[in-house]
């Protein structure tokens, strides 16, 4: 059973930096890209960053690259987003899932986690 549980979401002012993670469980994740994507009330869920676990080749969305990173810990089965100078425009909740290539989509749509809250404000 494909389970994506997200922790770490927070209320940050803006320029602030956060870290959230994922823990993954029920498929093997070197055979995908698992990263993150969030959802703004009103917008639909949007890519953030993914990386490739069996190398550790990340992308990024254009809002992300250069204040947001992604890493992998294999030994827990993790995904991190390290976010810095947080802007009001970040605010969402944050997901994970995983896809088999980059340019795809995510493959569980079935198993979405409960998500974490990232709130951005003065």
């Amino acid at each position: 059973q494909v389970q994506f549980r997200e922790s770490g979401g927070a209320l940050v002012q803006p320029g602030g930096s956060l870290s959230v993670s994922c823990e993954a469980s029920g498929f093997t994740l070197s055979d995908y890209w698992v990263g993150w994507f969030r959802q703004a009330p009103g917008k639909e869920r949007e890519f953030v960053a993914l990386i490739d676990y069996s190398r550790g080749n990340p992308v990024y969305a254009g809002f992300a690259r250069g204040r947001f990173t992604i890493s992998e810990d294999l030994a827990r089965d993790t995904v991190n987003l390290q976010m810095n100078n947080l802007q009001p425009e970040d605010t969402a909740r944050y997901y994970c899932n995983a896809q088999r290539t980059f340019f795809g989509s995510p493959e569980f749509q079935d198993s979405w986690g409960q998500g974490t809250q990232v709130t951005v404000s003065s």
